[in-house]
């Protein structure tokens, strides 16, 4: 009972302070007018926001309205030809490359990131090479790795144009990513919490898989999110190594994704309005990856409090 009424009078004095410290509009008129450095900033930050949403929204209009006219039955047929232009093979091609450059960088990526922030000391020379070697390759024009992947992966190697050429590719791409949101999201975790785990008589490898990471997986997996995103969109890096078949593909075999994809009937000038379409068939599933991944940190996150 006690503890209700400290709940319940804490939300009043909350309440009330909130209410105190609103301000009229005059209050706010005339502070702007002694201070119009601040009325300055708010219109900028204001005008900011209102045209980054602007842009967002024509962009995404623009798509709907050129490409849903031509989402039809024989777009999304299972075998390609010239007549449909089908985009069902790069849909099923996108999902399993993203799938295996998933399965290969995130572990590597996280224990990387675990290694550097949990067990290596502070101050380590190795720890400062490894974070300038992670942000210098996130600065590598993807057309780079690209070339790479198709001298080593599917030259040298001998893998050819391949969906595993082009996942092993995009591994090297997104593992910086992963390993720095990692580490970032790590070093949020309070260091209360790991002594407060010691305290109890927990060990290092306990603390880290028990208390640490529950803790960082939202920051986490929202890095895994934007790596999705850079997966499902990258164009340059694929065209040299998994080539542009539109087809099915398996492992060994060459097929092209989304993007791709849509790069291809657009350069062709036949099929522009099916890259309209596959434009919006690429949103809509970055739309859902986003959205099965949000909800999935927020599981983790209500499951770790």
């Amino acid at each position: 009972m006690d503890k209700l009424m400290d709940k319940s009078g804490f939300a009043d004095k909350s309440a009330a302070s909130y209410s105190k410290n609103r301000r009229s509009f005059k209050q706010k008129f005339n502070s702007y007018r002694r201070h119009p450095g601040s009325f300055l900033l708010l219109i900028l930050v204001s005008l900011a926001a209102l045209i980054t949403f602007f842009v967002l929204v024509f962009l995404i209009a623009y798509i709907l309205i050129k490409g849903v006219p031509y989402l039809t039955l024989d777009f999304f047929s299972i075998n390609s030809n010239s007549e449909n232009a089908s985009c069902f093979p790069a849909i099923i091609n996108t999902l399993t490359i993203t799938g295996i450059s998933l399965i290969i960088a995130v572990p590597i990526g996280v224990f990387a990131a675990i290694y550097l922030v949990e067990y290596a000391k502070r101050g380590n020379k190795f720890v400062k090479i490894m974070r300038m070697t992670a942000e210098t390759l996130s600065g590598i024009p993807s057309i780079v790795y690209g070339l790479f992947g198709m001298m080593f992966f599917s030259t040298t190697l001998g893998l050819g144009y391949s969906l595993l050429s082009g996942s092993l590719t995009l591994v090297i791409m997104i593992l910086p990513l992963i390993l720095r949101t990692t580490e970032e999201a790590l070093q949020t975790v309070p260091d209360s919490f790991r002594e407060g785990s010691f305290g109890l008589g927990a060990g290092r490898l306990r603390t880290v898989f028990k208390v640490v990471l529950p803790s960082a997986a939202p920051g986490i997996l929202a890095g895994v999110i934007l790596a999705v995103g850079r997966i499902v969109g990258e164009t340059a890096a694929l065209i040299y190594t998994s080539g542009t078949n539109n087809k099915i593909a398996g492992l060994f075999d060459s097929g092209e994704t989304l993007a791709t994809h849509m790069y291809t009937l657009s350069t062709e000038g036949q099929y522009t309005n099916q890259a309209y379409a596959t434009a919006v068939v690429l949103l809509v599933v970055v739309l859902v990856i986003n959205t099965l991944s949000a909800v999935l940190a927020k599981k983790v996150s209500s499951k770790a409090k």
